[in-house]
């Protein structure tokens, strides 16, 4: 048990269930996103991406698996010091005047309950994501046939050789072929066109559940384990103590269990040890080891930005203005007037070599009989004249 959350009696808080039911998959994306980046230098473990939801399927069935057996508690329930305990109402005449909850009794995991909690922990899951990554590339497929047009698809049941040689096919084995196929992109539609119905359907149950576990109204936080008849508990400091009896008393049998010469009893329960030992920190370790992979890839990926950022300089300072030629045209003292007319000015337009402002009729006849501005004599075209529609 990792965290203990506060609170009274043995209900635990909607805050405890929440994080117990969001940390698989918490889990897995960062399980993936370890692989991922371990990937790009392993392309060997690209296989394991390959087959994400088999994976982590696998992974979750031993743990869950080992978790249920040895604390009756799912492998994040036992994170948060949590307990499975099954629901038994006994209901006698003489005790219909006591309170509902006198009535309600808990008592340890029974063999049937463990492999369903399993069902629903990991099989159900697992499922669902393949029915999901399913929908997706139906999805897909629908939308890109919406936008540029469903292809030919009898070129993709033709093979060929090189040359333009065709391999003939029996005609029975391409008639199965085809029948598989076209059985394969009906069941694909199907769950296409009935999925988000089961999501929606499932999302609605598991949000009134949950909204009614808060309001406390019912003390099953999901529908599997209302299904079940299973309660989850807070577990006390003597069931802590039981578990770990327990567990010691497990593993105590299982050793006596082994049958052979000695040198087979020993090599046998070497690996059990080496087994037990992986379980017992499977939960601790999993999880650091993430977390120490997050920081390392956080760290090293903000010292590589710091080496690789580009050196940031100041802006240049802006050149300095254009100096007034003594041949040229002498500005007036009102900044209004244009030094060509003497006038105020009308359509204010500039030239942008040196930056003075004139009538835009003015410096238009100027420039184009002189091409050059009147005031610095830099060679200037009818092109760089840009009219202001805001006078300074």
């Amino acid at each position: 048990m990792l965290f203990q959350v506060g609170g009274q009696g043995t209900r635990p808080t909607f805050f405890e269930m929440a994080a117990a039911q969001q940390l698989p998959a918490s889990l897995r994306a960062a399980l993936t996103y370890s692989i991922g980046v371990l990937a790009l230098r392993r392309p060997f473990l690209h296989k394991v991406l390959d087959y994400e939801d088999e994976f982590f399927a696998l992974l979750m069935l031993v743990l869950e698996s080992h978790s249920l057996r040895t604390t009756d508690a799912s492998f994040s329930e036992s994170l948060y010091g949590l307990r499975r305990r099954a629901l038994k109402i006994r209901v006698k005449k003489s005790d219909t005047y006591l309170d509902s909850g006198d009535r309600i009794h808990h008592s340890g995991l029974e063999k049937h309950q463990k492999v369903l909690s399993v069902v629903f922990l990991v099989v159900l899951p697992y499922f669902k994501s393949k029915l999901h990554s399913i929908y997706n590339k139906e999805r897909e497929a629908t939308l890109q046939a919406t936008l540029w047009g469903r292809g030919n698809e009898s070129l993709d049941n033709a093979d060929y050789i090189g040359g333009g040689e065709s391999v003939i096919f029996p005609e029975r084995a391409l008639n199965t072929e085809a029948s598989t196929v076209t059985l394969k992109k009906r069941i694909q539609k199907i769950i296409a066109a009935f999925y988000p119905w089961l999501h929606a359907s499932n999302e609605g149950l598991v949000f009134a559940y949950q909204l009614l576990y808060l309001l406390d109204a019912t003390g099953f936080y999901s529908l599997g384990l209302h299904a079940l008849g299973i309660h989850v508990c807070r577990a006390t400091g003597q069931e802590l103590m039981d578990t770990s009896s327990r567990i010691s008393r497990i593993r105590s049998r299982e050793r006596e269990r082994l049958r052979g010469p000695a040198w087979l009893k020993a090599i046998v329960g070497a690996l059990l040890n080496c087994t037990y030992t992986v379980l017992d920190y499977a939960q601790t370790g999993l999880i650091a080891a993430v977390f120490f992979f997050k920081m390392m890839e956080w760290w090293y990926q903000s010292a590589e930005e710091r080496m690789s950022a580009p050196t940031v300089y100041p802006p240049p300072p802006p050149p300095p203005p254009p100096k007034v030629a003594k041949e040229g045209i002498q500005l007036p003292p009102d900044r209004a007037i244009c030094p060509l007319c003497s006038q105020n000015r009308v359509n204010p337009s500039v030239v942008a070599v040196s930056g003075f402002v004139f009538c835009y009729a003015c410096i238009f006849k100027y420039v184009s009989q002189y091409k050059r501005c009147p005031v610095t004599l830099m060679p200037a075209t009818v092109d760089q004249i840009r009219r202001l529609f805001h006078d300074v």
